[in-house]
């Protein structure tokens, strides 16, 4: 009987072409095949076969269970009853095989538990969107969502406890081996501070300001913090937040200036509210990934969607260039890309 121990490296595909190549599954397909056509012959004809071909089939299989299934005192001979209690367990066998096979085929329609990860910085509301695009084209996949650091959400991938994550990464970085990397954007990072703000934007400015930043470990306040003591200066860091949406409300508010991407700053119509001060030589960027251990078989398809749809998102915000004052502008008379937004009350 067919043995493996499924690999996460391993592909659906490649489990499938391994279930294949084990005999017993072609015989239990002989042996259905013989119930329902009641003898060898017929066998034969249904399964494109000669007579002797089925009969080496069935012998096979006997000898593989150690007993016989067929009662060989009747012409033609037929099941006995053991054979019948097996020919039961060899339907079953081989309408789990058949679901399995449709799990691994990228050409079945998407179906099953598709379970997202979701880095803390990129956990917020526009990602909604994508997600629900998955699920009403594809109404068979169940989603999953987890949200965490993105080094926990790689822990999760390789222990079998994820299929997927989305996560950023600083330019030219990708997630280590054996996982596997697709990168699907890229997005600017921003100094900002309350529209009513007045620090400048040099360095020596900054140095005086408090911020509002992530805590340790994020890579977004390193490259700050690295650019600054280059400069000669360090930042005063008045609060460590591990959400966007509270850093940004802090901001807004005054208390200090953030560190944000900025489709993030521009999907939460912020542009009328705060300024974005650029500092000289100051080129900030993440990259956005989706990220997988492996092959995912019916379910490659719905991924292929979700990255797609987490395009779609960074497409849109068109954050390549930088944010100037004629687009602040922009965004306090109403549109921002063509959509309206609500003026800041």
């Amino acid at each position: 009987m067919f043995q493996f121990a499924h690999d996460a490296a391993m592909g659906w595909e490649q489990v499938w072409e391994l279930l294949q190549e084990d005999p017993v599954l072609d015989d239990l397909h002989a042996l259905v095949e013989f119930a329902q056509a009641g003898s060898i012959a017929g066998a034969a004809d249904r399964l494109f076969r000669t007579p002797s071909a089925i009969t080496r089939q069935l012998q096979r299989l006997e000898a593989e269970l150690g007993a016989e299934l067929l009662d060989r005192s009747t012409k033609p001979p037929r099941l006995n009853s053991l054979g019948s209690r097996v020919l039961e367990r060899a339907r079953d066998v081989l309408q789990r095989t058949e679901a399995l096979r449709s799990l691994a085929s990228r050409d079945a329609e998407p179906h099953g538990l598709l379970r997202i990860g979701l880095a803390h910085p990129l956990a917020e509301g526009t990602f909604i969107e994508p997600i629900r695009a998955l699920t009403e084209k594809y109404p068979k996949v169940t989603v999953r969502l987890l949200s965490d650091r993105t080094s926990e959400l790689f822990n999760r991938m390789l222990a079998g406890e994820l299929d997927v994550a989305a996560v950023p990464f600083p330019e030219g970085r990708t997630a280590p081996a054996p996982l596997v990397t697709n990168i699907i954007a890229t997005d600017r990072v921003e100094i900002v501070q309350s529209a009513a703000g007045n620090f400048g934007g040099d360095w020596k400015s900054l140095s005086r300001a408090p911020w509002v930043l992530n805590p340790p470990g994020c890579f977004l306040r390193a490259g700050l913090i690295d650019r600054m003591e280059r400069a000669g200066f360090t930042p005063l860091i008045a609060a460590e937040i591990h959400n966007m949406h509270l850093q940004l409300a802090f901001v807004q508010s005054g208390y200090g200036l953030g560190l944000l991407p900025a489709r993030f700053v521009a999907s939460n119509n912020a542009l009328g509210t705060v300024k974005v001060l650029r500092p000289p030589s100051f080129e900030l960027h993440l990259s956005v990934a989706v990220v997988r251990v492996g092959q995912l078989g019916a379910l490659e398809r719905a991924v292929e969607l979700l990255e797609h749809g987490i395009r779609h998102l960074f497409e849109a915000a068109n954050t390549s260039k930088p944010v100037t004052r004629s687009r602040q502008v922009r965004a306090r008379s109403g549109s921002v890309h063509g959509r309206r937004i609500q003026r800041p009350a």
